[in-house]
């Protein structure tokens, strides 16, 4: 007794430094729970410019707000907009606005125009190839003369044939957003839009940032409604999303931990009539994530809040060690003391913790970080809590026996009314009907890898996202061409090698049109062929600028002052002249520069239509260095890959469990682990049946379901006499508590949280239906070490 007090007292020092550290995270360090979905996926470890290109994209779109304010009529729209505005204004730390007047786009043009005449369409460049002299001449005559003959950017000889302008438009082009009245200006049959793009100036995941952005935007939106009545707010933007996928979690948490405790503490109390187990009970669990939150905190630096959700099933789990103690100090009389009797149950417990380690772990060589950490969390909570059970709790039990209540004796009187399996013709009959059932089941199993089954945003979030994208036709941050070469001017050689793949594509309606750095800044080769081009058609003596000269009456001064003001203006754009303008803002995350063995970029695409993605994909085949990325699938496929994966590892597992319980159980091993294969086969053709199809969270929850279950075997296989009603109650009671946490998984909005839950919810019971059957005939039928 006196060992078990020392170490009780060694544990205790071990569990005042937690909970120091505890206080220390919590109070002087104020860590925030990371909301970040992305954190939780794969990072593409095989092509780290492929990982970066993405997150390039996806920071680029982070800390972008996008607030449309429509009203049928604009003056109602400038109203509600203005007002909406005027609420975010009095918090300029939070948010930056886009200013837009007439100065911004003079600023915008002014890069561009001194390199106008290296700055040609697609079309002009055509034109010039394929026109004779008397089509730029009409050309340049009809821009003179007609009120109609577009944009008049400058004087009209600075761009006597339309070249610049007409560049300008196609620019224009890659947006359908306009200034109007000192707005930005979009519109769709039902409505006109005030568009107020906003950057945020606090991280857009952060917990913090959400609880103060979020009522703010409230606030702007009441304003706007007020100002305007028939006002209608879109509103897009990472931070919009973490907070409701934050705000579900939490819930979820709640709902979660809370029904697990309550669970555990009315089946404590109904079992022991007493608060000392149930305090207990509560304590190791207590422990267990003291614990566990300490040590991943050092391991991760952060703690996701998807780890404290899948955490709180934790407790399901957690207090099998715990009852498996208590309900055996239930059933021995006082001369056994808590510290022999825990000797003699020591052997079992360290089976039951090692197995549900290794269900954990298989979740910890997926390729999610998420998923790793929430195995490491789980794992080291209840390593924490069997300490706590293996340390304390013959101290803190005392030397009597516990008693039971009424329920405690009917339930064990129950488990005689359980069959017991034997060699004979209706175990025979049972066992082919229940193969083909499950093969049945199993073969109706269809498969579901989707990554967008990781989250569920609400309906509204969703609905805006879609209808603001259609307005914006703004591209998508997951589906894009990579571009890659040894140089910059290489990298935008092939762009441009792309773009006349993917124009085909535009008249198609395969897409709307695509974004691209070479759209700004044409290759230097480009730059130089255009040049030579102009001079050849346009600049050359006796051509079209000397025949608008004689149509005009202009001598051959004007002619000498126009040559020289355009050759003037056919200075090379450099990438790098461009990147410095304020004109570059909106498309400098296409630009991924440098990145170690060369340079790298982003062509977007807009509109693109998902039935025809395939066909889009395929329109960089062939040109060196052109890479399509589909975030989306490659991440789903990583998921179908991994289940298959894991599949094998559930395999794998059981192999490794058989091996390590064999030297205690003999041949009495298969029984132990029978009852969760049969329980895993079972579940999976109650979910064929039910239409489910297959996806990785089922396999991981088939994986833990391994650990959890075996717990029962090993339970009932140490008590093999089944008049021995202890082990049959700590089965029930662990059964009841993991039903609890885990199933009320099942109850969570997140689908792969929800089939998780829903696999580990059967597999569970059907584990409690099977073990009985699976026990000894008798003590002496089978000895302990045969």
């Amino acid at each position: 007794m006196a060992r078990a007090k020392s170490l009780a007292l060694l544990w205790a020092v071990v569990v005042g430094l937690l909970l120091g550290h505890n206080a220390y995270l919590w109070l002087v360090k104020r860590i925030v729970p990371d909301t970040d979905i992305m954190a939780l996926l794969p990072t593409q470890e095989r092509d780290p410019v492929l990982q970066q290109s993405f997150t390039h994209m996806v920071d680029a779109a982070q800390q972008r707000l996008v607030v449309l304010v429509g009203a049928a009529d604009w003056n109602d729209a400038k109203r509600a907009a203005d007002a909406y505005s005027a609420v975010l204004a009095a918090r300029p730390e939070l948010f930056e606005a886009t200013a837009v007047n007439e100065q911004t786009q003079a600023d915008w043009l002014t890069l561009f125009q001194q390199h106008r005449l290296v700055l040609l369409t697609a079309q002009q460049e055509g034109q010039l190839r394929t026109q004779p002299a008397a089509f730029w001449l009409q050309s340049a005559l009809s821009k003179l003369y007609s009120p109609f003959g577009g944009p008049k950017l400058g004087a009209w000889q600075d761009d006597p044939f339309g070249l610049f302008s007409g560049w300008v438009q196609e620019r224009a082009l890659e947006t359908p957003v306009r200034p109007r009245d000192g707005h930005l200006f979009v519109a769709d049959d039902k409505a006109q839009y005030v568009l107020l793009p906003l950057t945020l100036k606090v991280p857009a995941l952060s917990m913090t940032a959400q609880e103060t952005v979020l009522p703010l935007l409230a606030r702007a939106g009441a304003a706007a409604r007020q100002a305007a009545p028939a006002a209608q707010l879109i509103q897009a933007g990472v931070i919009l999303h973490a907070a409701n996928a934050s705000g579900q979690a939490s819930g979820e948490m709640s709902t979660i931990g809370i029904g697990s405790l309550t669970g555990i503490v009315l089946l404590m109390w109904f079992a022991f009539h007493s608060f000392k187990p149930i305090g207990l009970i509560l304590l190791s669990i207590f422990i267990g994530c003291l614990g566990s939150l300490s040590l991943c905190w050092l391991l991760f630096e952060r703690i996701h809040l998807m780890t404290l959700v899948f955490g709180a099933s934790l407790i399901g789990v957690a207090q099998d060690y715990g009852i498996y103690f208590l309900s055996n100090r239930l059933g021995a009389d006082d001369k056994l003391d808590s510290p022999a009797l825990l000797k003699r149950l020591l052997p079992g417990l360290s089976l039951t913790l090692l197995a549900a380690v290794i269900g954990y772990m298989g979740l910890a060589l997926t390729p999610f970080p998420g998923l790793r950490q929430m195995a490491v969390f789980s794992a080291l909570g209840l390593v924490f809590a069997w300490l706590t059970v293996v340390f304390w709790f013959p101290v803190l039990i005392g030397p009597r026996a516990l008693k039971s209540g009424p329920l405690v004796r009917r339930y064990g009187a129950a488990l005689a009314r359980w069959p017991l399996l034997r060699l004979n013709r209706a175990t025979l009959v049972a066992a082919a009907l229940f193969a083909l059932a499950a093969g049945v089941g199993i073969g109706r199993l269809g498969a579901n890898d989707d990554i967008r089954l990781l989250q569920n945003p609400s309906k509204h979030l969703i609905a805006d996202q879609i209808k603001l994208s259609k307005l914006l036709d703004a591209p998508t941050p997951v589906q894009y061409f990579l571009v890659r070469g040894a140089s910059a001017e290489l990298v935008l050689q092939r762009e441009e090698a792309l773009k006349l793949r993917l124009d085909p594509l535009i008249a198609g309606r395969g897409i709307s049109g695509y974004q691209a750095m070479s759209n700004w800044v044409p290759s230097a080769r480009t730059q130089a062929a255009r040049l030579a081009l102009l001079e050849a058609k346009l600049l050359q003596d006796g051509g079209p600028l000397a025949d608008l000269a004689g149509q005009t009456g202009a001598g051959a001064d004007w002619i000498d002052a126009t040559r020289a003001g355009l050759r003037a203006a056919g200075t090379p754009l450099t990438l790098d002249d461009f990147l410095r303008t304020p004109a570059s803002e909106p498309w400098r995350h296409l630009w991924l520069g440098h990145t170690g063995g060369g340079y790298a970029s982003i062509v977007a695409l807009r509109g693109l239509d998902g039935k025809r993605a395939a066909q889009v994909s395929q329109a960089g085949a062939g040109i060196d260095g052109v890479q399509w990325v589909d975030k989306v699938a490659e991440i789903s496929s990583v998921l179908g890959r991994y289940r298959q994966y894991m599949g094998w590892v559930v395999l794998g597992a059981y192999a490794v469990v058989f091996a390590l319980l064999l030297p205690r159980y003999r041949r009495r091993t298969w029984r132990v682990l029978a009852p969760t294969a049969l329980a895993s086969v079972a579940t999976l053709a109650l979910l064929g049946f039910a239409g489910q199809n297959l996806q990785l969270f089922h396999v991981l929850a088939l994986m833990l379901l391994l650990g959890v279950g075996v717990d029962y075997g090993i339970f009932m296989q140490e008590h093999p006499d089944r008049r021995d009603h202890t082990p049959w109650l700590a089965v029930g009671m662990s059964a009841a508590n993991t039903i609890l946490s885990f199933g009320l998984l099942g109850l969570s909005k997140t689908p792969a949280l929800q089939a998780f839950g829903l696999t580990m919810l059967l597999g569970t019971a059907l584990v409690w239906l099977v073990v009985p059957c699976f026990a000894s005939s008798s003590s002496s039928s089978e000895s302990r070490h045969d």
